[in-house]
This record gives structure tokens, sequence and C-alpha cells, in this order.
């Protein structure tokens, strides 16, 4: 009798179907035939096959055709990857290609015409498909999104900034042409003139007509509602209306206050990173040399990242905004609004609140120059660092 057939479930049949999962040795594999072997002997036996020598015919009549078609599905594999994975944020080049071998059915590099992977970055960067740079850790690469559709979202983008920017200095435009115009005419005003009191006769009796006074008192007692006198609350409340009634806002302050209002909402974002500011590192995870140490922003990355340089020891680092806050100068020096309505404008310190927890400033640049600012919050401005 001849020997029984393995089954499924026989301990042999298990380990080879363990050992066929997941990846094996590169130098095995044979993307011709898309065969993957185990070990050298079985890598000889596969050459020595008669599929083998076919595909290997069909490559000799036309290399280039095969290499570029591998080349190209390797770059579709790799880019899909890299913008699905991670958008258009900086990520490490050998990230991105551990995740995309992890795939047992992928194309391997060898059989591109990139014989590294440093090369295959630099062609990205030379074709435009990705922001590369080079640093002391590796090769980091930046997808480059050109979607017609987020193309036409960020014109969008710009465009809308762009006319919010407009109206804003439109507005500054009239509320300035309203104050000159508000000025002219209190200068056209007739002023008061006092003069001396003059008698040409000294026999002549001096009288003082107080009856202007008392009608004013008449109408003002006239004016007041009859209340009665048990209900002390609803009399203070009408006293409290007509007191509010007098102070009164004018439409220029209204108008004023209103667009504050406006830009503040439209300007204040969730992220305040600025270059060139100086901020102080608040976490202990990068050591205790750079604890409470002042730095200056150098470079923003992501919007909520910044590459920092620290004031004392010059090491650079980089830590995300949650673990700097802002610095606050001394009186008359310069300062960088980086959030709410005057949001990257520069001005001067003139004076800190320390109750309240915030701060006056004078704007030196933007559309409002010269207008000072009082209650700004201190985390809404930071020390603008200047060069000595």
């Amino acid at each position: 009798m001849g020997k029984e057939k393995a089954g499924f479930l026989t301990p042999k049949a298990i380990a080879n179907r363990i050992k066929a999962k997941g990846l094996q040795k590169l130098r095995w594999f044979c993307q011709m035939c898309q065969k993957q072997c185990r070990d050298e002997n079985g890598f000889k036996c596969h050459t020595m096959s008669e599929s083998h020598q076919r595909q290997l015919l069909l490559f000799a009549d036309s290399p280039d055709k095969f290499i570029d078609s591998f080349s190209e599905e390797f770059d579709e594999g790799y880019t899909e990857l890299l913008r699905r994975r991670f958008g258009t944020k900086r990520v490490h080049a050998n990230i991105v290609y551990q995740e995309y071998i992890s795939e047992r059915q992928h194309v391997h590099m060898n059989s591109t015409q990139w014989e590294t992977l440093t090369e295959y970055i630099k062609y990205l960067g030379r074709e435009g498909k990705c922001v590369v740079d080079q640093t002391e850790k590796g090769w980091f690469v930046q997808y480059v999104d050109r979607d017609p559709e987020a193309i036409k979202r960020q014109k969008a983008t710009e465009t809308k900034e762009k006319m919010d920017l407009d109206d804003e200095e439109r507005t500054a435009k009239y509320i300035q042409e309203m104050i000159e115009r508000a000025s002219e005419t209190g200068r056209e005003r007739p002023e008061a003139e006092y003069t001396e009191l003059k008698r040409d006769n000294d026999e002549e009796k001096v009288a003082f007509n107080l009856g202007g006074a008392k009608k004013e008192e008449a109408a003002t007692s006239k004016s007041l509602p009859v209340v009665n006198p048990l209900q002390a609350k609803t009399r203070e409340k009408i006293v409290k209306t007509m007191s509010a009634g007098q102070k009164r806002k004018s439409a220029l302050d209204e108008i004023i206050e209103f667009e504050e209002k406006k830009k503040e909402k439209l300007k204040r974002k969730d992220h305040w990173l600025h270059t060139g500011i100086v901020v102080k590192v608040m976490t202990k995870r990068l050591g205790e040399k750079y604890y409470k140490k002042k730095a200056v922003v150098k470079d923003v990355q992501d919007l909520y990242t910044g590459i920092l340089k620290m004031v004392d020891s010059g090491d650079k680092i980089k830590v995300d905004q949650a673990h700097v806050e802002t610095v606050i100068p001394a009186q008359g020096k310069p300062v960088l609004v980086v959030n709410g309505a005057s949001r990257g404008c520069e001005g001067t310190l003139v004076s800190i609140n320390e109750d309240k927890f915030c701060c006056k400033i004078r704007l030196d640049t933007g559309p409002l120059r010269g207008r000072v600012i009082e209650g700004v919050l201190y985390e809404d401005i930071s020390k603008l660092f200047v060069t000595s």
C-alpha cells in the first residue's frame, strides 16, 4: 500500500503555512514570477524551472518595458501610501517605506530603476511630487497634493483671506475718515470766551437771574416718574436705567467695537506659533537643562510644531506649542501679536496689568498702526527677538 496523503491539519502542513505567512528574505524572491522561496535550495530549483525560463525570455526581449512597469507600480504604491497615511505632513522616508514593504505582495525595489531608497527620494524631489530634505536623522518627505479639488479649495481659502484683509483695511480707512470728520466738526464750533466783569456805572446794582436753574430743576423733577416710596427696588432700577442712558456709546464707538469683535472671531486660531518670537520651554521631557529656558522660534512646521534655538546654549530642539508659553518683555520693548484681532502685527508694550493678567500695547504695523489696545491677554502676545 502507498503512503497515506498528509492532511490539512497535520503538524507539517501547519508549519508550512506559518512559514509561508509574512515576509521572507528579499534575495529569494523572483519579481518576474511573483514567487517567494523559503530558502536558497528552493530559489535554485525555481530558477531552473521551465516557467521561470519562459519569463526570462520575455524579459530579455524588452527589459526596459518591465523595469519601467515595476518602477511605475512601486512609485504609485509609495506615493499613494504617503498621501493616504500621512497627508501633507513631513515624515521620515524610511517609516513610509517600512509600512509599504509590510504588505506581502508589494513591488520590491531591486526590480525598479532605483537601487536605493535615497535615489528614489531624490527622484521624488526632482519631479516635484514631494518636498524632500536631508537631516542628521536621514531623509524626510512631505507630499505635495496636486489634486484639482485640493488646489481649488486652497485658492478659495486664499481668496477669502484676501477679501477679509481688504474689508479690514476698508473699515479702518472708513473709521479714520469718521474720526477726522468728527474732529473737524468739533473745531468749527465756536469756543466760549470768558471775560472779566465790567461795570460802566459803579452805582448800578448787580442782579443775577437764577430762573434758568429753577426751570432745569423743575424739568428734572417732572421727568422723574412718580413711584411708590415703598417700591425702592423699582426706583433703583429706574435710576440705573437713566444713568445707563446717559453713558450710551456713540455710533462711531459701536462701529469700532463691532469690527473688533468680528476680527477677533475671524483671526483667533488654536495655533499661535510665529517665527522670530521668544518663548519659554515648559516641559521636562527634553531634560532639565531646557526646562523654563528661553528660546527663539526659527521655523514652524504643521502649524503646531516649532523648531527652537535656545538663547543660552544655542541648541536646536523641536517641540509642540503645548510645551511652550509666551514671554512678556519689559515696558517699551517690541512684541508680536500671536493671536486675536491684530494677529501678526508688531507693536510696543506700553504697560502691564498684573491683577487682570493683561497688558496695553501700541501697534506699530498693520492697518491700525499707532493705535493703543488695552486688555490684551498674556498668551496673545510674545516678545519679539531683536538681534543686538
